[in-house]
């Protein structure tokens, strides 16, 4: 019963359960098909044991009811001899026999049902195994391609790190660069219109003191002119 207990806890036993809290799901699973093929064997030889002991019981019962039936025909010949002491002896062993004959039936048939219930769990035992083998194979594989997938996943973070940084800088260069090009295209820029109509006051400003001075300097101008 023991061995049928465990039998049945490996039959219920959920994989991805079982992976999901495993710290290395790879050894996990290897253990379990081992645990199942090692299993599978003692069920294996509990079965021979079983049937064989199956047969030995009902060997053993046939030969109680040879001897009860022996034992019948010679209570009949000590009645034709006249010994019904003997009769009656003889017949109390056939009965003896008889009890022996149920005993043995009883414990063949509990046996045949052991034996039944040992092969059924065999049959369901071997199914899950080879399934259990081919589910072990994929979930290895996804799982080693899990692994393979997040060492790439870290590396492409990684990379897209560096990547940001770099383009990061990148992007502080070109705004420092078009801050100083904007900066350039102020100073250079050409005259705006308020910037010409500013020159053009200053000008006739430049031009009207000029005419004052003319003006304050005609009589000595002249005269020196005179003198001369």
């Amino acid at each position: 019963m023991a061995l049928l207990e465990r039998v049945s806890t490996l039959l219920r036993a959920n994989l991805n359960d079982l992976i999901e809290k495993a710290e290395d799901p790879e050894r996990l699973l290897k253990q379990i098909v081992l645990d199942m093929e090692n299993q599978l064997l003692q069920v294996k030889t509990q079965v021979a044991i079983a049937i064989a002991d199956q047969h030995l019981l009902d060997k053993k019962r046939i030969e109680h009811v040879g001897q009860a039936a022996e034992w019948r025909r010679k209570a009949e010949l000590a009645v034709q001899k006249g010994h019904d002491d003997m009769a009656r002896a003889a017949l109390e062993r056939a009965l003896s026999h008889d009890q022996l004959v149920a005993g043995f039936s009883e414990q063949a048939e509990d046996q045949k049902q052991e034996a039944d219930n040992l092969r059924q769990a065999l049959h369901k035992l071997d199914q899950k195994l080879n399934e259990t083998r081919a589910r072990c194979e994929m979930l290895v594989a996804e799982h080693r391609r899990a692994r393979v997938v997040g060492r790439a996943t870290q590396v492409r973070q990684v990379i897209g790190n560096d990547q940001e940084h770099a383009l990061g800088r990148l992007k502080s260069r070109v705004r420092i660069q078009s801050a100083e090009n904007a900066a350039a295209s102020e100073v250079l820029a050409p005259d705006s219109l308020e910037d010409r109509f500013q020159a053009l006051e200053s000008e006739d400003k430049v031009e009207m003191l000029l005419s004052e001075i003319k003006t304050r300097m005609a009589p000595k101008l002249g005269t020196g002119s005179a003198a001369s």
